[in-house]
Order: C-alpha cells, then sequence, then structure tokens
C-alpha cells in the first residue's frame, strides 16, 4: 500500500475505516462530513453539516445495517432491501421498486447495486480538494457504473459525476434513480420544499397507505397545489402534521433539476441539483407515522425527494410499459451530473 500523506484539516479523505464491519470511506472538509458504506451499494448514511451538528439524511428506527450480519427469515425479493433499509442515500439501478422482470432477469427491490460491495480509487487528495471514484460490474445485467464524489475546501457541497456502461451488443431497458431520504432531526412539521418551476404532479395510480391518500388520483396537479380527496386546496410544498396519509407522487416536465428542503428550525436549507435529460422524473415519496404495517409501524415522520430515469415505483416492467424506462443501446453509455449542497438560511 502506498503511502499517503493524512491530515486534520481543510479536505480529507479515511478510508481505513469500517463500520458495522462494512468498509466505509468518509470525506470531510471544514463544513461537512460524509459517510459512505463501501460494502452496501456506496449508500450514503451520513451526510452532516458540522456548524450545528445537524444530520440530513433520514436514520430508519432499524439504524445502519450490515446485509452479511444477518439472515432474513422470508428472503423474498421486498425484505432484501427494507430489512436491510436505513434511510439515507442509495443509488438504484436497474429497477425501481418492488420486485421486477426484464429480458428474462429478475429483480429485487430498488435492484442490483444498493447492497453490491464497489471499489474504490483516491483521484484527487489535497487540502483543497478530495475526490473518490467508485466502481461496480452488475451481475444479472451486463453493466458498469462509474461514480466520482468530491468536496472542495471551505464550502459544503458534494459533487456526483457518474457514468452507465451497457457491456453488451443489445439495446437494454433500465430504471436508474437517486433514492434521497430526508428525515430528523434535519426535517420537521415546519420545514418547506421549494420547486421555482410549477411542475406537473402525477400521484401514483393507488393509494400507498391504509387510511386513503393525501390528494386525488386519476389526475395531473400543478405544483405546489393539489387537490385533496374531499377537493380542499393542498399545498404540497408544506410539511403536514404527523399522521397525515402517506403518498406517493411523480414530480415531471422540470426545465431545469433543482430543489431545495429548507428547515427553519434548523436555520439551513439543503439543494439538490441534478440532470433532467438522465432523471426527468422526481419521486416524492412521504411517509408521515400514518403507515402502521410493516415496515414502519407509525415510527417514522421522513421524505424522498428521488431524481429517477423511470415512473412507476412498481418496477421496471411497469416502466417498459408506459415508456419512461431509459433505454441503453449497444456499447452505450450515459452520464449525469448532480450536487448537493448545505447553506444557512438567514
Amino acid at each position: 500500500m502506498s503511502y499517503r500523506q493524512q491530515r486534520n484539516y481543510g479536505c480529507r479523505i479515511h478510508d481505513h475505516v469500517t463500520y458495522h464491519q462494512m468498509k466505509t470511506i468518509v470525506l470531510e472538509n471544514e463544513l461537512v462530513r460524509i459517510g459512505i458504506l463501501l460494502d452496501k451499494g456506496t449508500e450514503i448514511f451520513e451526510f452532516l453539516y458540522k456548524p450545528n451538528d445537524t444530520d440530513i439524511m433520514w436514520l430508519s428506527a432499524n439504524g445502519v445495517q450490515n446485509p452479511n450480519e444477518y439472515l432474513p427469515t422470508s428472503p423474498d425479493g421486498t425484505s432484501v432491501f427494507l430489512d436491510y433499509y436505513s434511510g439515507g442515500w442509495q443509488e438504484v439501478f436497474p429497477n425501481g421498486g418492488p420486485p421486477s422482470t426484464s429480458l428474462g432477469a429478475s429483480f429485487g427491490q430498488h435492484g442490483e447495486v444498493t447492497n453490491m460491495p464497489w471499489e474504490y480509487t483516491i483521484v484527487e487528495d489535497t487540502q483543497d480538494k478530495v475526490t473518490v471514484e467508485f466502481t461496480v460490474r452488475t451481475k444479472k445485467t451486463p453493466f458498469i457504473l462509474r461514480k466520482r464524489l468530491s468536496l472542495t475546501s471551505g464550502r459544503c457541497a458534494l459533487t456526483i459525476e457518474e457514468t452507465v456502461e451497457n457491456l453488451s451488443a443489445v439495446e437494454i431497458p433500465v430504471m436508474w434513480g437517486q433514492h434521497i431520504v430526508f428525515g430528523h432531526p434535519f426535517l420537521n412539521k415546519n420545514s418547506y420544499i421549494e420547486i421555482a418551476e410549477a411542475v406537473d404532479v402525477i400521484p401514483h395510480d393507488t393509494p400507498i397507505c391504509s387510511i386513503g391518500r393525501r390528494v386525488q388520483g386519476n389526475r395531473t396537479h400543478r405544483w405546489p397545489l393539489a387537490k385533496s380527496e374531499t377537493g380542499e386546496s393542498v399545498d404540497l410544498s408544506v410539511l403536514p402534521e404527523r399522521g397525515t396519509p402517506s403518498e406517493m407522487l411523480y414530480l415531471h416536465n422540470f426545465m431545469a433539476g433543482l430543489y431545495k428542503v429548507v428547515s427553519p428550525d434548523k436555520g439551513i436549507s439543503v439543494a439538490v441539483q441534478w440532470d433532467v435529460s438522465v432523471f426527468p422524473y422526481l419521486w416524492y415519496w412521504q411517509e408521515f407515522g400514518a403507515t402502521t404495517s410493516y415496515p414502519w409501524y407509525g415510527r417514522h415522520y421522513n421524505i424522498g425527494l428521488e431524481p429517477f430515469s423511470s415512473m412507476p415505483t412498481t418496477g421496471l416492467a411497469d416502466a417498459v410499459k408506459n415508456n419512461t424506462a431509459l433505454k441503453l443501446g449497444p456499447n452505450e453509455t450515459r452520464s449525469h451530473r448532480m450536487m448537493v449542497e448545505i447553506n444557512p438560511i438567514h
């Protein structure tokens, strides 16, 4: 192993770390610390804003779990993801949502890469900037994903540059997404969402909550206002009271990919920028404690705002049917760039 100078100032990388017996990469600078589970799909389980000790990532009641330390009692394609789901941010590919089948391959919840170990290479390591490249090759499908995560000194912004390459001679449909979920202590009922454009809001076909739904289905709404089941106006940009029915929405027709989640109580906002040519949809998952059955049992208050290539959250086969699946041609490479930045609000 080559020698690399270690620092306790500016930008730095910690790559000799394990967390729950999983190899972990930590990127940090003066303002932020980001924890990445290398052995679990490069899951970002920590995105800590140092000035006021606020982690913007949601941490589920189950916490971070190592897939190699637990034998599922019902190893079906959904529980293999959900039983290990800790919240945070996952890479989703090539299936979004519950188990689905495409071109003879069967996928579990949220595809292949979420629980796979990735390789890494340190590309840049100075006090002014650090960059790590992560790589994984899928098993059921012929793809390789490469993504670079970068931090620069004095700025609370994570930049991601990523490519996916089809290693085969056939066109393959996929779903590709960034499963980003925010929760306590950053998020509460005083938080709100900013989206500059009046984009389309498409409700999921059916309710995802046993007590009903927050908005009317079978119609398209216009951000931020929607109609409730009883015809009342619902401001989707405002976080509701705990116990409000869970909901799944798909935001579409962005001119540019940008949203902000603002937390007045914590005095910060989180801005997410993404490439709408690759991720034209923004999934808006809402869980406000109304789901009293598996897997939430009324314990959580969180939202997912997830850039995605396709819809709905019922798997790749349905995305192929509605023609929203991302199609990667023979030996084709697709790339995207995104950034997540935390700023104080005044």
